[in-house]
Parts: structure tokens; C-alpha cells; sequence
């Protein structure tokens, strides 16, 4: 910490508190005094709540190891007695729905993409809230979507090949989602208004309406020759663009210019896995951003093709409806916000013992009391339709912690005199004491839960350092295919459809992590559709535009309500570890295995050590770009934890594949003039500070708290800014 400010018992960053003081209570006549006493007050009571519950995590992992080495042969009836025995297994709630009002539209009515991003880079995060709104010919044209073929090849200059062939997807999607009374898009050459309702003409010069003529809704320009016509499909509006006289509607024999879909209708904006945060400093700027997006005012300045290219949220869309009334639909998505979980503490704030502060609390606290401004606006755009402030909370352990952030969130709206249940809570069913009594967490939050996620990468991650002394666990290929995770997916929407969620709240599904491979996502992503999701993660807006097809393909609503009144029961494949029962690997299995982990914990850990990014696109050893963040490294991290528990490799076999790896890391970010490399002549840097902590995540895994990656990626790069100051 720098200089300090002493406020009501607290020891608080100058800076912080500067910015809190002048920025963040700015307009909202907030008096400074009593805010600070306010922030004191919720620290002093839940510190102690927040402590003892991360000290039963600890005690019941504890027991959960011994359990293991005292019983090491697998009794899957002895194993579910045990849990019951010390409290894991909680029993079943009464039967309930959830009660939760006000909720916003994008997330009770809507099925559509979802959006995460890193809140602490401005950039990003303005793209994500823009991204409501994408084009189909961009993304189609930009990506995978389309072969590179037969002419259709991807250039630096416009290539009217491929331009044609995007325009022949674009209309095949329209005879899905646009269906005519008879005829197909294909044939159009051109599209009017008359007497309210649309008018196709086809090659042959027949004239034809739609299907369904409710379709259409509105449009822009005149009536008697619209520039953009309006329509919705499955609760998701898109645009048909004309004009003629654009480069790439010229050459359309109807004059269209672009189809502009809704897509990603909700997004995230996170403080946690995809940020680096580690000091005040850092949570200046989280905390800054998500604050200019609640007022309006984010903006970001950067180099594009040579020009300069200032970024904001954009503005709501106008349009005329069939009986001549002007409405607006909303230019951007609707925008939660994620905290971090229960764990980790931060230097931005000590409390009256001097201790760090848990990090949950301030987030918390300040983050809504960011989306105050945005409650209180008179004039101008709205995040929110529903009067709430919508936060995630992820990486909670089971009931008693959901009903610790009720409380939480409870104790911040009496703070800021917001009504009961303002503060709506995401539940990330992703940790293995919540996945097994997610009913019983869902109760804890009752009335204000929006929101249920798998986040399998997490969740994962948790099975193997909750397991570690069962077994040595399966590959990481093979981990993926075991029933404890299709019981999983499957489970957390039965049960939320189950408790009523239906119009009151999403159920959503994991990150596609190829952000380079979208037809490959084409191709897999709508079964999450199908299996009742109402939304799912996408790593770019450009990806939220490519899967806002699948919501037009996949009645989410019918598949939701045929599911309804089904539950399976899954716990018994819940509570089966994926271990290597009567599976042997070869050395060269091994060898493969620990290559694929160590550079992949490598790769992502050089960047958030040595640049404070939290998520990026890292390449793996076959060099494919994926998305990476603080859960992939908790699974490979406690993988090879696992391996070297139960002797499936050797401590000086993973030292020498650090050392391999190292190099190979540095070779695929040579061209990144912002990276440093870890080796020199071939050979890791022992001092390498990156390198360090990449090797303590592994050889120190099992003491980590739930095997989460958070308290060493936080010292190595409050150490690595050090060396900077």
C-alpha cells in the first residue's frame, strides 16, 4: 500500500479513497462521512462470516482427504454416507419457485448470447456492451464460417467472391427466420411496404408477403422506400438493410446492404477470472470503467489502420412502427456485473486489525453503489429496465455461502437505501459442494436470483482437488466425456427449470474457447440450445452474432417448457471422481499430457504475471488460439498436482517439461514487443518471476485453497510490479 487515509477504523490507498471520494460518490449527495462509517460497518460484521465459512472449506477438505487415504479402495454408498455425515450433502429444500420481481426483460423473456469480459479494459468491455447489434455479413465474411475456396479467399481488399457467397448465407437464414408465403429470399429483388405489411418481389416479378406478416414491426426512412426494415423472430429483432446505392448493395439485385441481428442481449462485465487485480491501483480502474459505463461516459481512444477511433456505448436504435409511432429499441446490451468470490483479500482497504479486506465485500459495495448512477438517471440511456443492479457472484461453496451473500447483498441495500431485493444475484453453479445441493443454494436466494451458469471449466477444477487423494484422474481429453459432467450440464437446468425459472431468470451455459473456430461452434453450440440454456458465453461480438443464429433455429421457450416437469437423478454420477480405474497410459500418453498442460499454464500464466492480463486468446501447443483464463489454469495447474499425488510422473519429469516449455511459450509470443521472454539460450531463467509462479502452481497445488490459482498469481505480480516502481 501507498500512502494511507485513516476513516472510520479503516486504513485506506489515498488514491482509493480519492477516487471514491471525488468520482465514484460524485452527484449522487451521498455524504462522505457516513458512507465511509457505512463501508466500515458491513466490513466489521461480515469479516468474521466470511472467514469461518472459507475455514469450513478448508476443514471439510481435510476431511475429505483422510476419508480418501483411510479408504482407498472406491465405495461410491460409503463415500455419499461420509458427505452426509460431515455436512457436505445437504438435505432437499421443500419443493419452491423462485419469487424474484423486476427482473430485466434480456434476462426473463429473451433467450440470446452472453457476453464476458475483462471490466478493467476499457476496449473490451465497450465492444461487449456495443454488441447487441452485429452484423451477419461482417461475421460471416471475417471468419471460418465461409470455406476459403473457389475464389472465396479472405483479403486485405474487398473480395466480391466471397462477398456473394455471404450474401447467398445471408439469404438462406432469412427463408429460416423471414419464411415467404411462398417463394424464397434467394429470388428477391425487391422489398416494400404496402398497406403494412411487407412485399417481396421475386425474379419472375410475383409479388409475395411473409408466412407470418406479424414479423414485420417497423422501419426506418419512409414508408414508401425504407432504408432499414425491422423484424422479430423467437424474441430477437434484425434489421434488413437497403441501399442500393453502397458498394456491396449495388451489386445486391434487392438493394441489401447488411442483416443486422440482435445478439448478445446481455454481457458480463467481470472483475474476476478475466482481471488481473491485484492492488489498489487495479481496482481503481475496475471499479472507474464500470462506474463511466453506468453514467454513460466510457470512452477509449486507440490506433486502427492508421486513424484514431474513439469508442462509446452506442445509442438506442429508432424506428417507425406500421401505424406511423416512433419507438426505440435499446443500442446495447444489457450489462451485469461479476464480483469476485469469497477468497481473496486486497491491500486497497485494512480493516480495524489491520488484515486485508475481503475482496467480495468492497466489490460488493462499490459496484453498486456505481450502478447507482445509472438507478438515478432522469435522462439518458439505461442499463437498467427493472430498477435492479444485477450482480454474479461466482465460486461459492454450497448454501450457507449463497445465504452469506444474501446477506450481503442485503446489508449494502439498507447502506444505500435501496429497496429489498434491488441487488439481484447470479448463482456460478461451478464448485462441487453447490453443483451437488444446487437446490438448496437456489433456495438461499430465492427471491433475488436471475441467474444459474455451468461454468465447467471451474467446476473441473474443483472435482480434481476435491478428489485428490481418491485417485489419479483421466486425462484432461477424457475427464471431458466421464458422466459426472453430462449429469452436471444436465442437472443444473433441470433444476433451475425445475424452481420455476422459466420468464423469471437465465439458465445459462459455458464459454466456447476457439474464438478462431466458428463454424466448428456452428456446428456445437445450438445443443446447448436444446438442452434448455437460455443463454451461453461467446468470446467476441463477433461470435455473439455468428450463435444469435442458433436462437432463431432453436425454440428455446419449447424446449424449456417440454423439460420442465423432468429431473433426473444425478448424484451418484455427481459424486463419482474421474478417475483412472483399470486405465493405464503409456510414457509417451504421459509425456503428451504434461506438455499439453505445462505450456498451456505457461502461456497464460507469462502474461498475467509480467502484464497484468487476466484473459487472452494464448495459443496451445498445437498452436490454436483459445481463450484463456484463471479456471483453465486451475485445471491444468492441479492435473499435474494430481499426477505427481499418485506417482504417475516424476518431479524431475514435470521440472524438465517446464524447461522445454518455457522455450516453446517464448518462440509463439516473439512477435508481442510487450513480452519478456522466460528463457535465454535455451534454458528457463530460474529468477524469472513468471516462471516461478508457473512451477508453484503445480508443486505447491495441493495446499492451495480448493486448488485455486488466486493467492499466487496475486503475490508473484504484486512482486513483479514492485520491480517496476
Amino acid at each position: 500500500m501507498s500512502s494511507t487515509i485513516q476513516q472510520a477504523g479503516l486504513t485506506i490507498d489515498s488514491c482509493f479513497y480519492e477516487f471514491v471520494n471525488q468520482e465514484l460518490l460524485s452527484g449522487l449527495s451521498l455524504n462522505q462521512e457516513a458512507y465511509w462509517q457505512g463501508v466500515a460497518t458491513i466490513i466489521n460484521k461480515l469479516t468474521p462470516i466470511n472467514r469461518a465459512l472459507l475455514s469450513k472449506r478448508d476443514e471439510m477438505q481435510a476431511q475429505i482427504d483422510r476419508f480418501h487415504v483411510e479408504n482407498p479402495v472406491w465405495d461410491a454408498k460409503k463415500y455419499r454416507t461420509f458427505l452426509e455425515t460431515i455436512g457436505y450433502l445437504q438435505p432437499e429444500p421443500p419443493d419452491f419457485n423462485i419469487s424474484t420481481m423486476q427482473v430485466e426483460p434480456e434476462i426473463a423473456l429473451v433467450a440470446a448470447p452472453q457476453l464476458v469480459v475483462p471490466v478493467n479494459n476499457a476496449r473490451f468491455a465497450l465492444n461487449a456492451a456495443n454488441a447487441r447489434w452485429g452484423s451477419l455479413y461482417d461475421a460471416l465474411y471475417g471468419t471460418d464460417m465461409l470455406p476459403e475456396e473457389d475464389g472465396a479467399e479472405k483479403s486485405d481488399t474487398y473480395n466480391p467472391v466471397r462477398g456473394f457467397k455471404v450474401m447467398a448465407y445471408a439469404r438462406q437464414f432469412l427463408d429460416k427466420v423471414l419464411p415467404l408465403s411462398s417463394g424464397s429470399h434467394i429470388e428477391s429483388t425487391h422489398y416494400a411496404i404496402v398497406n403494412k405489411e411487407l412485399v417481396v418481389t421475386l425474379n419472375d416479378s410475383r409479388q409475395v408477403g411473409l408466412s407470418d406478416s406479424t414479423q414485420l414491426i417497423g422501419y426506418q426512412g419512409l414508408i414508401q422506400n425504407p432504408t432499414v426494415l425491422l423484424f422479430k423472430h423467437h424474441g430477437l429483432h434484425f434489421e434488413l438493410i437497403i441501399d442500393p446505392e453502397d458498394p456491396v448493395g449495388k451489386v445486391d439485385k434487392a438493394g441489401i446492404k447488411d442483416v443486422i441481428l440482435e445478439s448478445a442481449l446481455t454481457t458480463i462485465m467481470d472483475c474476476e477470472d478475466s482481471v488481473a487485480a491485484v492492488d489498489a491501483q487495479d481496482k481503481i480502474q475496475v471499479y472507474r470503467n464500470w462506474l463511466e459505463l453506468n453514467t454513460g461516459t466510457l470512452k477509449e481512444q486507440f490506433e486502427k489502420a492508421g486513424k484514431s477511433i474513439t469508442r462509446e456505448l452506442n445509442p438506442d436504435r429508432t424506428y417507425t412502427s406500421l401505424d406511423g409511432e416512433q419507438f426505440n429499441l435499446s443500442g446495447r446490451a444489457m450489462m451485469f456485473v461479476r464480483n469476485v468470490g469469497h477468497l481473496m483479500t486486497t491491500p486497497t482497504i485494512l480493516d480495524m486489525n489491520c488484515n486485508e479486506v475481503y475482496e467480495g465485500i468492497l466489490d460488493g459495495i462499490f459496484t453498486a453503489t456505481a450502478a447507482l448512477h445509472d438507478l438515478r438517471k432522469k435522462a439518458g440511456h439505461r442499463n437498467s429496465k427493472a430498477a435492479s443492479i444485477n450482480i454474479v457472484k461466482p465460486k461459492m461453496h454450497g448454501a450457507e455461502e449463497v445465504a452469506y451473500t444474501e446477506l450481503l447483498f442485503s446489508e449494502i441495500e439498507r447502506f444505500l437505501s435501496l429497496p429489498t431485493n434491488t441487488i439481484k444475484m447470479g448463482i456460478m453453479d461451478e464448485e462441487r459442494r453447490t453443483s451437488v445441493n444446487l437446490s438448496a443454494c437456489i433456495y438461499a436466494a430465492k427471491s433475488r436470483v436471475v441467474f444459474i451458469n455451468t461454468g465447467f471449466l471451474d467446476r473441473t477444477g474443483d472435482e480434481i482437488h476435491t478428489s485428490m487423494y481418491a485417485g489419479a484422474v483421466l486425462p484432461k481429453e477424457q475427464i471431458k466425456s466421464q458422466p459426472w459432467i453430462a449429469a452436471y450440464e444436465r442437472q443444473n437446468v433441470e433444476i433451475g427449470l425445475g424452481h420455476g425459472f422459466i420468464e423469471k431468470a437465465q439458465i445459462g451455459k459455458g464459454m466456447w474457447a476457439k474464438p478462431d473456430k466458428m463454424a466448428l461452434m456452428m456446428e456445437q453450440k445450438a445443443d446447448q440450445l436444446r438442452a434448455g440454456a437460455s443463454t451461453a458465453w461467446v468470446p467476441s461480438p463477433t461470435a455473439a452474432t455468428l450463435h444469435a443464429m442458433h436462437y432463431h433455429e432453436v425454440d428455446v421457450r419449447a424446449c424449456q417448457q417440454a423439460m420442465k416437469h423432468y429431473q433426473s437423478d444425478s448424484l451418484a454420477e455427481l459424486l463419482s471422481p474421474p478417475l483412472m480405474i483399470n486405465h493405464e497410459l503409456t510414457e509417451s500418453e504421459i509425456q503428451a499430457e504434461l506438455d499439453n498442460n505445462v505450456q498451456g499454464i505457461l502461456g497464460y500464466v507469462v502474461r498475467w504475471i509480467d502484464q497484468g492480463i487476466g484473459c487472452s486468446k494464448v495459443p496451445d501447443i498445437s498452436h490454436v488460439g483459445l481463450m484463456e483464463d484463471r479456471a483453465t489454469l486451475r485445471i491444468s495447474s492441479q492435473h499435474i498436482t494430481n499426477w505427481l499425488a499418485h506417482g504417475i510422473c516424476t518431479e524431475e519429469q514435470v521440472h524438465h517439461t517446464f524447461a522445454k516449455m518455457a522455450c516453446v511459450v517464448d518462440s509463439q509470443n516473439s512477435a508481442d514487443l510487450n513480452y519478456q521472454a522466460m528463457c535465454s539460450n535455451g534454458h528457463p531463467n530460474a529468477e524469472n518471476l513468471s516462471y516461478q509462479a508457473a512451477l508453484a502452481l503445480v508443486f505447491e497445488g495441493r495446499h492451495q485453497p480448493n486448488g485455486y490459482t488466486e493467492p499466487l498469481l496475486h503475490s508473484y505480480r504484486r512482486q513483479r510490479k514492485a520491480l517496476d516502481v
